[in-house]
């Protein structure tokens, strides 16, 4: 009997099962779906919230910070918070620079009461995801410090220029942070500077991450679980409203061509300047890429900043995949399911009596379920009812215009 009470009393302790698990089958449904209806609900409600008209960032300059330290250990999300963290984060970067690929990420890691920079603000996710799987082999150790991790970003963001978006995103799943001053003070730092900050917390809402992200304009949640973590750091992708002080202004862009294979081509020979730092010369020397038309340096990916002249170099699918931002699809009126339709537009599924609501598109009037319209409106970003019917797509167009 006291060897089972120590065995209940080791797994309490360890706290690697969430306490849902014991649950029985039918009552484990029901949370999952609890789960599914959170997330749902946050996203419906993220388009309700959108503003029509809204100035966005378009040029956004993002810094990741992730708390490394010895609560990252936890193991309520498997296989522990860290390692759940990294995998999320790198599907994040992925999605982030497909839906935003003029803009630029950072990543900043803290423990042991300092901030360590692991990666510069750049446009190449492969880097970014590649310095993040060097962390699986980190061990969590001490605690985190907020202000020096915030104040390091500060140095860097400080120096862009006043058209471009500056955020802040804290990932952190310690309840302390060890600073060397007043936290306060890097608040209305980054408050004056129009730097938005956003706090996502793995453990519990901190006053101090709640205040924060309210100053600065920034949002603030606490993840559930995975599946909610890997939503509420979705959240993101989509580029906030543009500050009040952040100015319009034109920014000039290379379009750079394709340099092929060739050994008789001289722009072949040149050497690709995403690797001059690399050891392998093979690389370095690398025939295909792509040539900076200001000052001829080749490069081996777009976009990417020239390293020489510092052109933004960029091809016209990456901008025209920001289209979507500009021109916004409407979002759907949401009404109870009275077996009108009997089935969705989108993706022909037959609607039941478990379809409580259906969702109608207001220009082409085509009903949809929830998770099309999900869809739509996060990754399609284009009605099919309206996309198929070419008269009101017309209407719809001019309408933009």
């Amino acid at each position: 009997m006291a060897d089972e009470e120590d065995e209940k009393e080791y797994r309490w302790e360890t706290g690697y099962e969430k306490t849902w698990e014991a649950i029985k089958e039918d009552d484990q449904g029901m949370v999952e779906a609890s789960v599914a209806d959170i997330i749902h609900n946050a996203k419906r409600k993220r388009q309700m919230d959108k503003k029509t008209g809204a100035r966005l960032g378009m040029m956004r300059h993002l810094y990741i910070i992730l708390d490394t330290s010895e609560s990252m250990s936890n193991q309520d999300l498997r296989p522990t918070r860290l390692f759940c963290s990294l995998k999320i984060l790198e599907d994040f970067i992925e999605e982030f620079f497909y839906q935003n690929p003029i803009s630029q990420i950072g990543i900043i890691t803290t423990r042991n009461k300092r901030a360590e920079k692991l990666s510069d603000l750049a446009g190449n996710s492969k880097k970014h995801i590649k310095e993040l799987s060097t962390l699986y082999q980190t061990t969590a150790v001490g605690e985190p410090s907020l202000q020096n991790s915030l104040e390091l970003a500060l140095k860097s963001l400080r120096l862009l220029p006043s058209h471009a978006s500056k955020e802040i995103l804290v990932i952190i799943g310690s309840l302390t942070t060890c600073d060397p001053g007043d936290i306060n003070e890097t608040i209305q730092a980054m408050k004056s500077d129009g730097i938005r900050c956003s706090v996502i917390g793995l453990a519990a809402e901190l006053y101090i991450c709640k205040k924060m992200a309210c100053a600065t304009g920034g949002e603030h949640g606490v993840v559930l679980d995975d599946k909610h973590f890997k939503e509420q750091l979705n959240a993101h992708i989509d580029p906030p409203p543009a500050a009040s002080r952040l100015d319009a202004a034109l920014v000039k862009m290379g379009f750079p061509h394709h340099a092929l294979h060739s050994s008789t081509t001289d722009a072949s020979m040149i050497v690709c300047m995403c690797h001059t730092d690399s050891s392998d010369e093979s690389v370095k020397s690398m025939n295909a890429g792509y040539l900076c038309p200001q000052c001829l340096s080749k490069h081996c990916e777009l976009p990417v900043e020239c390293r020489t002249c510092g052109l933004t170099l960029v091809s016209a699918p990456h901008l025209a995949r920001s289209y979507h931002y500009l021109f916004p699809v409407g979002t759907f009126t949401e009404v109870p399911y009275d077996g009108n339709a009997s089935s969705c537009y989108g993706c022909q599924k037959d609607l039941t009596v478990k379809d409580k609501k259906v969702y109608i598109c207001r220009t082409c009037s085509q009903t949809f379920c929830l998770d099309c319209e999900i869809f739509i409106h996060e990754s399609l970003h284009t009605c099919p009812g309206c996309a198929t019917n070419p008269e009101t797509y017309k209407n719809k167009q001019i309408d933009r215009k």
